[in-house]
């Protein structure tokens, strides 16, 4: 997995986080964190954590030998 993917599945999982905060107890952890829903700031952290959810499409596309043949890379180092 590359760092770019690590990151974005990061802010993946920070953005499921949020959107469970938000549903079972009404905290907008983002919003509250950057200054409220409509800040400029937590308007870009929204735009990562989107993007970050379309560059982790890949992942779920990606074939499962292609995780096998990383991973006995990674192993050989």
């Amino acid at each position: 997995m590359s760092p770019i993917q690590r990151i974005a599945l990061m802010l993946t999982i920070i953005g499921a986080i949020n959107w469970g905060l938000l549903v079972f107890f009404q905290i907008d952890l983002i919003s509250s964190s950057f200054g409220g829903r409509n800040d400029e700031l937590a308007k870009i952290i929204y735009g990562l954590i989107g993007a970050a959810g379309l560059v982790n499409l890949g992942l779920f596309f990606k074939q499962e030998e292609e995780f096998v043949i990383e991973s006995e890379v990674n192993r050989t180092r």
